[in-house]
């Protein structure tokens, strides 16, 4: 229209044919996104479903944390009580009128004094108590030498002494020997500068700081209340439940690794990124053996707080030697770091032929047994709080240390030859009367009186070992009519053991030439050495083992275990 009466413009409108085509492809794709909305949100209640999950799976994680350990639930509410307690101070008009906003301290004082167990509230407190006490002489020191010192000296006075306390303070908790007390001259740096500060202020510093001591004891005597006398969770009975457990893993952990590696045939091998993030979860023994190595710390800790803690429960006499639970925890990681290098060696690129393993397998499930049979009875001991004689379970320890020392001292020939020469050389020769570097100056009487009728017979089949007659059952096929080379393929692909690849790479070739006979003789030889490896390490934990029964025997002494 273009404003006239009466006048009429035409209007065009364009109306799209209807595409067929078209529309169904839109369709597919709408009804393809409907889909994996629907998969995404089967439920159809947009977030609330992630939600109600993401709070579920909090709510059951936040239970297995306490249900792991009830004594963090007891500590929290125990926290909650005591500054209650506090709290009632100022909610009740009766104690507010006498302590008035200084009161505010005693809240403090307990938020920051309380701790997990008895022995570090004590501990926490003393260097509480200690500062706040410095801090107040040195704040009223400096107080009445500023204000005799005239209005207008008296900021500078308070703003150098300021200055210096907390110069000194702050290098002073640097001290080595005074690192344990470093809350203590914090305490004091804090303390005196709101002292002085308010003080200054408020016109009257020595009411200021008095008043303040008042309120901090309060909180501090409060907080060892509600400590010691709920509940209480005693650090010296936590450093002895911990010193235990360790003793259990290191157990548990090398008879796991032991028994994995004899069973191992050579057809799981973890991929490599787990094995650099030890990410074994067929292994817990070996995860609690780690934290083992890690406990240094957490031991130290629990025994500097144990040294505050009164005589309680069965540590019932003064200067309870706990320092000797961390010596004894020293000496077990370093048997520890044994089990973490045969746990190395299980998992290592370079690996003996199952067949070779299982040749002394009696030999060495008999010394992991044994040597794991004496760590878990040292542990019960502590655990009991009982001496006991470990001489026994150590002479049969040392005898069968004996045993495989000798196995591979007698036939290393088997860790040096290949299969075929190995064979041809044990048919032909005599056993041989060796010596070799024992753990021990004796042998037990039953190996040594048999090896005694070995010497005067000049027979080896008297006194065959059980790995030689199960390593030669193992050869037995390969003797029949293959060539090395062709049992040496064979063997590999069925437990793909290194080094496998040189094999596919002679194969890819076609065929084996006579250059590379010495190369593959002695990548086999190495990988043969492997398991010589392992024994040495075993044979080492057991010789480590003779420093833990020490370590033991002399807390035994000092802690005054009972006589069995």
């Amino acid at each position: 229209m273009n404003g006239k009466k009466g006048s009429v413009d035409s209007v065009e409108i364009s109306i799209p044919c209807y595409d067929h085509k078209q529309n169904q492809d839109f369709s597919k794709i709408t009804t393809k996104e409907t889909k994996e909305t629907e998969k995404k949100n089967p439920s159809g209640d947009g977030g609330l479903s992630s939600i109600s999950a993401a709070c579920k799976g909090w709510i059951l994680d936040v239970w297995e944390f306490a249900k792991e350990d009830t004594n963090r639930v007891i500590f929290s509410l125990k926290v909650g009580l005591a500054v209650l307690l506090v709290s009632l101070l100022i909610l009740f008009q009766a104690p507010y009128a006498v302590f008035g906003t200084n009161i505010i301290w005693s809240i403090l004082t307990v938020a920051i004094m309380f701790e997990y167990t008895v022995g570090a509230t004590f501990n926490r407190g003393f260097n509480r108590a200690l500062g706040s006490l410095l801090a107040g002489v040195f704040a009223i020191i400096v107080a009445q030498v500023a204000l005799s010192s005239g209005t207008v000296a008296e900021p500078y006075i308070i703003g150098i002494s300021i200055f210096l306390i907390g110069a000194l303070t702050s290098f002073m908790k640097l001290w080595p020997s005074l690192v344990p007390y470093e809350y203590g001259f914090r305490v004091i740096l804090f303390t005196f500068c709101l002292i002085v500060v308010s003080g200054y202020r408020m016109g009257n510093p020595v009411r200021t700081a008095m008043e303040r001591l008042y309120s901090i004891a309060i909180g501090g005597f409060v907080a060892v209340l509600v400590n010691v006398l709920i509940f209480p969770i005693w650090a010296g009975e936590q450093l002895h439940k911990e010193l235990v457990n360790h003793f259990d893993s290191v157990a548990n952990s090398l008879q796991e690794c032991v028994k994995k590696y004899l069973e191992d045939d050579g057809s799981y091998h973890p991929e490599f990124s787990k094995t650099v993030m030890d990410e074994f979860p067929d292994e817990p023994a070996y995860r609690k053996c780690r934290a083992t190595l890690n406990s240094s710390a957490k031991l130290e800790t629990l025994a500097n707080s144990a040294k505050w803690e009164p005589p309680h429960g069965r540590f019932c006499h003064f200067f309870y030697p706990w320092s000797e639970y961390v010596r004894v925890g020293a000496v077990l990681r370093y048997c520890a770091y044994e089990v973490m290098a045969l746990h190395g060696v299980l998992h290592s690129e370079i690996q003996a032929s199952y067949n070779l393993r299982i040749a002394f397998q009696s030999e060495i499930v008999e010394v992991s047994n044994q040597a794991a049979e004496v760590v878990k009875c040292l542990g019960k001991d502590i655990d009991d709080m009982k001496h006991t004689l470990q001489t026994t379970l150590l002479k049969k320890l040392h005898a069968s240390t004996e045993r495989l020392q000798r196995a591979i001292d007698m036939h290393s020939y088997l860790l040096t030859t290949t299969n075929q020469e190995a064979s041809a050389e044990y048919s032909s020769k005599p056993v041989a009367s060796k010596s070799s570097h024992t753990l021990s100056s004796t042998l037990s009487s039953d190996f040594s009186k048999c090896l005694a009728d070995v010497s005067e017979n000049d027979s080896y089949e008297c006194q065959e070992p059980t790995a030689i007659r199960n390593y030669s059952s193992t050869l037995a096929p390969t003797q029949t009519g293959e060539s090395y080379h062709e049992s040496m393929k064979k063997q590999q692909r069925k437990l793909y053991s290194w080094p496998s690849r040189e094999v596919d790479d002679f194969e890819s070739e076609g065929g084996i030439e006579m250059d590379f006979l010495p190369r593959m003789r002695a990548l086999e030889s190495t990988a043969a050495l492997s398991l010589a490896t392992f024994t040495s390490l075993l044979i080492e934990f057991v010789a480590r083992l003779d420093h833990l029964v020490e370590a033991v025997d002399e807390l035994a002494r000092m802690a005054k275990f009972e006589q069995y």
